[in-house]
């Protein structure tokens, strides 16, 4: 299991959530407070940031080193300042190697789709490898196939996702990503599999997050909207990062912020 933040709002600097908040993502992985699988999430980390070109592709700074051990995030976090920001601690899956190719985000870059994401996921699918890596693979199209380089079970999400954003370009990342919920789902009870699968996407301009698990736990999830510490913000996490109004997500929901519709929040189930 990882933890995971994102960001939409007037310009912030990196560090009011991923490093200095009482609960910040830093701390969150160390001392973890809603945690099932896990104690610690030291297997790496990663953030992600979209410049003011929001058609142009993401960046991010990533790295398998524990979060508080890197002398360089502090300096970086001080430095980037952005209206739309990811985080992620990782707590690598059993058998799932700990390596930069595994570590998120994950990114579109190098895929012609209509906006560049960027993807995180909290959760895991179980024996990946002997039970739905061969089948996900499968229903990739050659160039999705391709353009997964890790072994991880959530890059491979992130490709069925891809896969419904390129079946139909005028399709919404919330549906592209209960669609591939769905599939997951279906292949998941076909072979007798439980997954967990908090997933947080954003083309810069909104936040898409579910809160969904076939078969077994469903992670903590929970969002903040226009509070005191970040007014006119959105923020998804898996726990709160500090004191205030943080609402919990609903189990098997998808959350939408941003978009069309401005910085309103929007939550609908899904099976």
């Amino acid at each position: 299991m990882c933890r995971l933040v994102g960001y939409l709002g007037p310009s912030l600097k990196v560090d009011r959530l991923v490093c200095e908040p009482p609960h910040s993502l830093v701390a969150q992985a160390y001392q973890p407070r809603e945690m099932e699988l896990a104690i610690l999430n030291a297997d790496g980390f990663g953030i992600g940031w979209f410049g003011r070109d929001r058609s142009a592709a993401p960046f991010s700074y990533r790295s398998v080193m524990p979060i508080w051990t890197d002398p360089n995030l502090t300096q970086l976090a001080r430095y980037i300042e952005s209206e739309c920001f990811v985080g992620y601690v990782r707590s690598a899956t059993p058998g799932l190697a700990v390596d930069i190719s595994n570590c998120q985000p994950f990114t579109t870059n190098g895929l012609l789709l209509p906006s560049p994401l960027l993807f995180l996921h909290n959760g895991y699918i179980e024996n990946f490898r002997q039970t739905l890596y061969r089948d996900i693979r499968m229903s990739l199209s050659g160039d999705l196939y391709r353009f997964v380089h890790g072994t991880t079970d959530s890059e491979h999400i992130f490709a069925l996702i891809l896969h419904e954003l390129e079946a139909d370009p005028t399709r919404s990342i919330a549906a592209a990503l209960e669609r591939a919920l769905a599939t997951l789902t279906a292949l998941a009870r076909e072979k007798h599999v439980g997954f967990c699968a908090n997933i947080l996407l954003s083309d810069g301009t909104q936040l898409v997050a579910s809160r969904y698990a076939c078969g077994t736990t469903v992670p903590s999830l929970y969002w903040l909207n226009n509070a005191p510490e970040l007014p006119d913000a959105i923020a998804i996490a898996s726990e709160p990062l500090f004191e205030g109004p943080w609402q919990r997500c609903p189990e098997h929901s998808i959350i939408q912020a941003g978009g069309p519709d401005g910085r309103a929040v929007r939550i609908h189930s899904i099976v």
